[in-house]
C-alpha cells in the first residue's frame, strides 16, 4: 500500500486498515481466500508488537468516509469515497489540518512513550574517499631534474622537495574530521580547542603565510587559451595528462604551470572529483606573481571549504589537504616522555618520514587511540615569523618549542642553534621572530641565543599610532604619548570598568593607565562570522608581567565575556595570531556598524582581590 504524500507522520498510514486505502495508490491489492495461510503467519509475526499509529491523513480519511457514506449512500462504494476524501484533503488549508495534525502527534506521543527502547546498531567506520594524494607527488617529484627544482623552488613552494610521507593514515583522518570545527577554524581534541591560523599551514607545510590573496576566478575569456591548452573540460583537468607533462625534461613557464595544477589538484587544494579544477587556470594568467600569493591561508580556506560540503552532503570524498590535519596533530599533541625544549626542523613535513609516521602511530594504539596525548603547543602559530626573508628561495630555519624527548619520531638536532633567529621571551613561551610580524618601525633588539632568556629587546618600544615614528625605552614611549597623543587613546583606571566604541574601519583604540602610564592596545579583527577582540600590553619583551583583563559584549539582555591575561608586545603588531580573544558576532554591533564593549583591566598587585 502506498502511503500518502501529505505531511506529518506518513509512515503511520501504512497501519491503516486495508479498508482505507490511500492516495495515489492505484489499484488496491485485496486479499484473496487463495492466499496461503502460512504466508499470513510470516506477514503477522514480521509486524509483531503494538502497530505504529497512523497519521494526519488517516485520522481525515476515517472520519470523512464515514459521514460521506452517511450522506451518499447511493455512491459506488469504499473506492468512491476514498477519492473523495482525497480531493477534500488537498484543498485544504494547513489550519484545518491542524485538528488532525494534532490528533496524530498525541497518538503518536503515547506510541513512543509506551514503545520499549531499542538497542542501537553498532556504527560501522565510513571509509575515508580523498583525492589527496601525497604518495602520487612523491613520485612525480623524484624524476625533476636540478633546473626543475629550481623553478619550483622560484615559486615558493621548495619545501615540498622534501616531502617524505607517501601516504595518509585514514583511520587518522577520520577521527580529525570528527573534531575539525569549521567555524572556529579549530581542533576540538584532547579536551582542548586548538585554533588553527594561516602560520600553522606555513610552520607545517613550508608555505608563506602572508601576501596577496589567491583568487581562483574571472571571466572565462581569460583563460579560454589555457584551457584547450590543458585539455580543460567542465569536469576538470586530468591528472594523468599534467604528469605526462611535467615527465618533460624543460623548465620554463610551462612547467610552472603543470605543476602549480598539479600540486594544487593532488595535496595541496584537491577537490571531491578525481581531475583537478579547472578554475585553477585563473592563476596561470601571471606566473611572476605567483611566489607573492598568501597559499597557506588559501590552502586552509580550501580544507574548511571542503570539509564542510563534505558534512553538508554535498559531495561523497573529502577534499582539501588532509595531510597538514596529519601533521598537525602530531606536531600538537605529545604522547609519552617529560616535557623539556627540543628544536624541531621546519616545515614538518620534511621531518615525518613514513617510518616516523609508522611509529607515531604504534604508540598511539599502544597508549589506546588517539586524542590519549596531551597537547604541547596550543597556540603553536602565536609569534611564529616562519620563513621570513625567503626573496624566492625556501629556507628551513630552526625553532624551540617547548614539546616532549619522547615524540615518537622527532629526533633532536645537532645543528649549532647560535645563530637561529629565535629567541624566548621567557622560559615559558614560544619564541618570536619580529621582522615576519611587520612592526611599523624597525626595533633593535639583541640576544638571539635561544638558550639564552634574559630577553630579546633591549627595552626599545614604538608608538602605536600610524603616523608616528617614535621609538624608545617603555618609560619615554609612556611620557611620549601622554605628551604628543593624549588626545589619540583613552586613559583609565585599574580594576574599574571602561565603556569604549570601535568604529567599523577601527582595528585598534590605545588605552593609558591613569596610575603609571602603561600603554595598552585593544586590537579588533575580522572574521567570517564576527570580530576576534583582545588586549595586548606595550612593555619591554623580558617583561614577565602580565595584567587580567575581561572583555564583555551585551546586546539586550544577552552578553559575551571573556577573562584573560594580556600579551606584552613591544609595539603594535600586524596579523599576529590571537591567543584568548573575544569573538563577537556582527548582531551584536550597532546600527552604525560599531562594537560597544566594558573593558577592564587589573593591576597584577591587585590580582589577589580578583
Amino acid at each position: 500500500m502506498v502511503t500518502d504524500n501529505s505531511p506529518n507522520f506518513d509512515d503511520g498510514a501504512a497501519i491503516y486498515s486495508a479498508m482505507v486505502p490511500c492516495e495515489g495508490e492505484g489499484k488496491r491489492k485485496e486479499l484473496t481466500g487463495f492466499e496461503n495461510e502460512g504466508s499470513r503467519r510470516k506477514k503477522k509475526k514480521k509486524q509483531g508488537g503494538t502497530p505504529r499509529p497512523a497519521c494526519s491523513w488517516v485520522h481525515f480519511s476515517r472520519e470523512f468516509i464515514k459521514e460521506y457514506s452517511a450522506s451518499h449512500p447511493e455512491s459506488s462504494g469504499l473506492k468512491t469515497a476514498t477519492r473523495a476524501a482525497s480531493d477534500a484533503w488537498k484543498v485544504m488549508s494547513l489550519e484545518e489540518k491542524s485538528k488532525y495534525t494534532k490528533r496524530a502527534r498525541e497518538v503518536w506521543d503515547d506510541y513512543l512513550s509506551a514503545a520499549p527502547a531499542r538497542e542501537p546498531k553498532p556504527r560501522k567506520q565510513a571509509n575515508l574517499v580523498t583525492r589527496c594524494s601525497p604518495g602520487r607527488l612523491v613520485n612525480v617529484l623524484k624524476h625533476f631534474t636540478e633546473d626543475q627544482k629550481e623553478a619550483v623552488k622560484s615559486m615558493g613552494f621548495g619545501s615540498l622537495l622534501d616531502l617524505k610521507c607517501r601516504t595518509l593514515r585514514r583511520s587518522l583522518c577520520l577521527w580529525l574530521l570528527e573534531r575539525f570545527n569549521t567555524i572556529r577554524r579549530s581542533l576540538e581534541i584532547c579536551g582542548e580547542r586548538i585554533p588553527i591560523y594561516p602560520h600553522d599551514v606555513e610552520l607545517v607545510m613550508g608555505l608563506p603565510a602572508s601576501g596577496k590573496d589567491v583568487v581562483n576566478s574571472g571571466p572565462d575569456d581569460l583563460v579560454a587559451e589555457l584551457r584547450l591548452k590543458y585539455n580543460a573540460s567542465n569536469r576538470g583537468i586530468s591528472v594523468r595528462f599534467l604528469e605526462e607533462r611535467l615527465g618533460q625534461p624543460e623548465a620554463g613557464d610551462d612547467f610552472k604551470r603543470a605543476f602549480l595544477l598539479y600540486v594544487l589538484g593532488t595535496l595541496l587544494c584537491p577537490t571531491a572529483r578525481l581531475d583537478v579544477s579547472p578554475s585553477f587556470l585563473h592563476l596561470l594568467t601571471d606566473m611572476d606573481c605567483i611566489h607573492e600569493y598568501n597559499w597557506a591561508k588559501f590552502l586552509l580556506d580550501r580544507l574548511v571549504r571542503e570539509v564542510s560540503r563534505y558534512r553538508q552532503g554535498k559531495q561523497r570524498a573529502v577534499g582539501g589537504c588532509l595531510l597538514f590535519l596529519q601533521i598537525f596533530y602530531y606536531e600538537s599533541v605529545a604522547i609519552g616522555g617529560t616535557c623539556e625544549p627540543v628544536p624541531v626542523v621546519v616545515p614538518c613535513i620534511t621531518l615525518w618520514t613514513e617510518e616516523a609516521i609508522s611509529e607515531r602511530e604504534k604508540q598511539e594504539k599502544e597508549l589506546g587511540g588517539y586524542g590519549s596525548g596531551e597537547v604541547i603547543c596550543k597556540e603553536r602559530g602565536l609569534g611564529l615569523g616562519l620563513l621570513n626573508g625567503r626573496d624566492h628561495v625556501d629556507v628551513r630555519p630552526l625553532r624551540q618549542v617547548a614539546t616532549r624527548v619522547n615524540r615518537g619520531t622527532l629526533v633532536r638536532q645537532e645543528d649549532n642553534l647560535e645563530s637561529v633567529p629565535f629567541a624566548y621571551k621567557n622560559e615559558n613561551t614560544p619564541p618570536l621572530r619580529i621582522d615576519n610580524y611587520s612592526y611599523k618601525n624597525p626595533l633593535e633588539y639583541s640576544n638571539t641565543n635561544p638558550h639564552d632568556n634574559r630577553g630579546m629587546y633591549t627595552g626599545q618600544c614604538t608608538c602605536p599610532l600610524l603616523n608616528c615614528n617614535f621609538t624608545g625605552l617603555f618609560q619615554e614611549l609612556s611620557d611620549h604619548f601622554s605628551t604628543k597623543h593624549w588626545d589619540s587613546g583613552r586613559r583609565f583606571q585599574y580594576n574599574s570598568p571602561l565603556p569604549v566604541s570601535l568604529g567599523m574601519d577601527e582595528t585598534f583604540l590605545v588605552l593609558q593607565a591613569e596610575e603609571d602610564g602603561v600603554l595598552f592596545l585593544l586590537n579588533k579583527g575580522t572574521e567570517n562570522i564576527g570580530h576576534t577582540v583582545m588586549v595586548t600590553c606595550i612593555g619591554p619583551g623580558n617583561s614577565n608581567e602580565q595584567f587580567l583583563y575581561c572583555l564583555v559584549s551585551e546586546r539586550g539582555t544577552s552578553s559575551l565575556k571573556l577573562k584573560s591575561y594580556t600579551q606584552t608586545l613591544p609595539g603594535r603588531v600586524e596579523g599576529i595570531p590571537p591567543s584568548d580573544f573575544l569573538l563577537v558576532p556582527f548582531g551584536y554591533l550597532n546600527s552604525s556598524g560599531e562594537l560597544n564593549l566594558e573593558v577592564c583591566i587589573w593591576s597584577p598587585s591587585d590580582l589577589s582581590e580578583v
